[in-house]
């Protein structure tokens, strides 16, 4: 990162690097652009930012025109609690995964390259959904010029291998550089994980994605505990692993609950005085997250005039008061008094 970086550039950047709508990429990179410093240490970056304005501008405008035509969109904006993405080589179970999780109406067939575009689907775990995206699959065969922006909005990813494919190995590893072309970095720390790693802290054009490895179609393998471990071996993945089966079902009611764990989510319910609290639809923010987040999640004009709040919780006596910035847990619920 070059030094002497103004406070308003990295402003520019911090909203860049949070925002998952295109719209507000683009309108942060525009901003970066304009309070960059202009001298040698710089350039590199400018340019970085200049081709990233372009590019992003040509991929909405793209997008504009195809729905206008009724075209699918290459960036899925995010709803749920978190959005994860599938990826994957070809043939390794990705849609058929996409349908049995989701219900989704993903277009499936023992052929590569089925999906073509982006397909949004929900995974429903208790009383909230996490969004997953199915995407084209990765390959030399087949590159995509827009997955890196695909993937920008994206939490974390599942990166799905049939073990059983000739050339899995290769595969799978050339996925991971092929996205690391883009800038797609897969990674092993989740937002729960004490360990997770940052997200770009050097580079804000870089994707860092929590990834879980699923090994799918584990009812094909002899001996499933040996193979994994074989594949883990020689790839050296150390994503969390998870043994699955789209064609049975196996596994796939444990993905849920793990996204949740991994993603960090914090459901919290809210209420308005005199009335019982609203159990039915939670809103969700990331584990060390505030009253102030979730007010802002309500709307923001409640966060704007935010005086306290009446919070009950396993955590807390029932009505207790608290200021905006008291981090909120699983289940809390809230009563929000703003002026």
């Amino acid at each position: 990162m070059p030094a002497n970086l103004s406070p308003e550039y990295k402003a520019a950047e911090a909203e860049f690097r949070k925002a998952t709508d295109p719209r507000d990429r683009l309108a942060a990179l525009k901003e970066m652009h304009r309070t960059i410093p202009k001298h040698k240490g710089t350039e590199h970056l400018r340019a970085d930012i200049k081709t990233r304005i372009k590019d992003l501008t040509e991929e909405l405008a793209t997008a504009k025109k195809a729905g206008a035509r009724g075209g699918p969109a290459t960036v899925i904006r995010p709803e749920g609690a978190g959005q994860v993405a599938l990826v994957g080589p070809p043939n390794s179970g990705k849609s058929m995964l996409h349908a049995r999780l989701t219900g989704s109406h993903a277009e499936t067939g023992p052929y590569p390259f089925a999906t073509q575009w982006p397909l949004p689907g929900m995974l429903p775990h208790e009383d909230v959904a996490v969004q997953l995206i199915d995407l084209p699959s990765i390959s030399t065969e087949h590159p995509i010029p827009w997955i890196g922006n695909a993937l920008q909005p994206a939490d974390g990813c599942l990166l799905v291998v049939d073990l059983c494919e000739a050339g899995c190995l290769e595969r799978v590893l050339a996925v991971r550089e092929l996205l690391a072309e883009r800038k797609v970095v897969l990674t092993t720390g989740w937002p729960a994980d004490d360990t997770a790693e940052g997200h770009g802290e050097f580079d804000p054009f870089t994707t860092r994605l929590p990834t879980i490895t699923l090994v799918n179609k584990v009812d094909a393998l002899e001996d499933r505990t040996a193979e994994i471990e074989a594949f883990l071996d020689l790839t050296g993945l150390e994503f969390p692993v998870l043994a699955v089966s789209a064609e049975t079902g196996e596994g796939l009611e444990g993905i849920g609950p793990v996204l949740f764990e991994r993603l960090g989510i914090v459901r919290v319910y809210t209420k308005v005085p005199g009335k019982p609290a609203d159990m039915g639809r939670p809103f969700t923010v990331r584990r060390g997250e505030t009253v102030l987040d979730v007010a802002t999640l309500v709307h923001k004009d409640v966060a704007a005039g935010f005086r306290y709040a009446r919070l009950w919780g396993a955590g807390s006596f029932d009505g207790q008061q608290v200021g905006r910035d008291h981090v909120v847990a699983d289940g809390d619920v809230i009563e929000i008094h703003s002026s």
